[in-house]
């Protein structure tokens, strides 16, 4: 069974201003645009939330915690998903120390994929069904003719 290549992010981490928009919306309120994000790929909304509470309430506990959960496991997860090149140590060092970019990479990658594409459809070609041919019955006289 042949695996299909693996390929690259559409947008490179630190492509903020080939999208103004979507690191503008990041900026403005990053809880919001990571729970968007979350939802878009298909997990829960909510689930960003778990970055700005878990490692407070760790700390409390006496467990450090270094990495954010919700933002890694959405970004391993979308690589695995679309085919995408990358380690799991990438993604580690990338969510701890580019987590804002990284929210946008994966909002600028799934705006890319889930693009509809341009359907341009020809006309069919008219079909003509031929002219019913009408047989003439045979005569019916009783001999064989």
């Amino acid at each position: 069974m042949a695996q299909t290549p693996l390929t690259d992010w559409n947008s490179g981490l630190c492509d903020c201003f080939e999208d103004a928009s979507t690191c503008c919306y990041g900026f403005w309120c990053f809880p919001c645009f990571a729970c968007s994000v979350s939802g878009r790929f298909g997990e829960n909304s909510c689930l960003p939330l778990c970055d700005i509470c878990s490692p407070a309430i760790l700390t409390f506990c006496g467990i450090p915690l270094f990495a954010p959960p919700a933002g890694l496991s959405v970004r391993a997860a979308m690589r695995n998903k679309y085919g995408i090149k990358g380690s799991l140590c990438k993604d580690i060092a990338i969510a701890c120390f580019c987590g804002c970019c990284s929210w946008c990479q994966m909002h600028r990658e799934l705006k890319e994929r889930n693009k509809t594409p341009t359907v341009i459809t020809a006309p069919s070609p008219v079909r003509v069904q031929p002219a019913p041919v009408m047989m003439m019955p045979a005569p019916f006289c009783g001999f064989a003719c």
